[in-house]
């Protein structure tokens, strides 16, 4: 095919699919057996310097911020992240200096609470370089490509945008039609995270709710880890199939983790911790504030149990839980008006 325009972005995360072919078949076994484990165990086993990290989730909404901040806690470095969906997990990791290059679709803003001061803090000052960007549209195609084990999915999206110019896909003129049509390459992360309602022990991995693009990325990523509200019986999960939205034979680690989004919300669980996502942004407008949350809640304990602790423990929790049933309105005292 004739290649019209080339992004300028760097192109991370790409393997030959052959080749990516052979190393899940040589490294993914396909066996029923007990993949249970600690974060810490994970994240240690699994994460490496450098690597290029995804994680499940949207926004807010069930992210593994258990594995966030145990990466945090073990100091990884020069890591590559997919800036999907990503807001507080890029953000925190930004801000503790283990993110050094992000592909952007959407992050450095906390969505209506405002924009990331550690995350604008660490691009402005050359400590995070934005290497290429895509749409959330064109980061599912990369995955969508990785889990068929193609190339690339040709797409109409980002033809005319000035994204497609910052973007790693390439335009060639299509052999059927004679038009132009945009190559959107595949997209094959190191490790993906995901936090989930319940999961069995072998990984079978159930979600409630809108799954974003998580159906795909789990597929694509060479290692899979589950953190999960709470493990259940495999017979349980057998009994309702259609809600395994990943299944154990692409899942590389399940960790068993009450609370595990928090300060993110967990649909049908527990809502957002404003008061504490609102401290973030506030102590991340400076480098000696981010220094002060990271030595509180993330050096200071030995893992995700010490920190819930830390946020509240089981009174904030009880009171995050019954705001999901809307038992009583949420506060975000922030967010109130100053008086003039």
């Amino acid at each position: 095919m004739e290649t019209l325009v080339e992004g300028q972005g760097e192109l991370i995360g790409w393997h030959d699919p052959d080749e990516n072919r052979k190393w899940v078949r040589e490294n993914k076994p396909r066996d029923l057996r007990d993949k249970r484990m600690s974060v810490k165990k994970a994240v240690s086993r699994f994460v490496h310097d450098g690597d290029f990290i995804a994680m499940g989730g949207f926004g807010h909404i069930r992210v593994s911020m258990a594995a966030i901040y145990e990466i945090v806690r073990q100091k990884k470095q020069n890591l590559v992240m997919a800036g999907k969906t990503a807001v507080h997990d890029i953000d925190i990791l930004i801000g503790a200096g283990c993110v050094s290059k992000v592909e952007v679709a959407y992050c450095f803003a906390h969505e209506l609470r405002g924009l990331s001061p550690a995350g604008r803090r660490a691009v402005e000052s050359g400590r995070c370089q934005v290497i290429a960007e895509t749409s959330n549209a064109g980061y599912q195609w990369r995955f969508l490509a990785a889990m068929m084990g193609l190339p690339f999915i040709p797409s109409r999206n980002l033809l005319g945008t000035d994204t497609l110019k910052y973007s790693s896909a390439k335009v060639v003129k299509d052999p059927l039609s004679g038009k132009p049509i945009c190559l959107i390459p595949a997209a094959y992360p190191d490790v993906a995270f995901f936090h989930v309602p319940r999961c069995d022990i072998y990984g079978n991995a159930q979600i409630d709710g809108t799954i974003i693009e998580d159906f795909e990325l789990a597929r694509a990523a060479r290692r899979v880890v589950i953190t999960t509200e709470k493990i259940i019986d495999n017979e349980v999960i057998r009994a309702q199939p259609h809600l395994t939205v990943i299944p154990f034979f692409v899942v590389d680690a399940v960790c068993e983790v009450p609370y595990g989004s928090h300060p993110c919300q967990m649909p049908y669980l527990y809502f957002f911790d404003e008061e504490h996502i609102g401290e973030w942004l506030q102590l991340s407008k400076t480098e000696e504030g981010t220094k002060e949350y990271l030595q509180k809640y993330v050096y200071s304990v030995d893992d995700f149990a010490g920190y819930l602790e830390l946020v509240g423990g089981e009174e904030k929790l009880a009171y995050l839980a019954r705001v999901e049933r809307l038992e009583e309105p949420m506060k975000a005292p922030w967010l109130k008006k100053e008086k003039r």
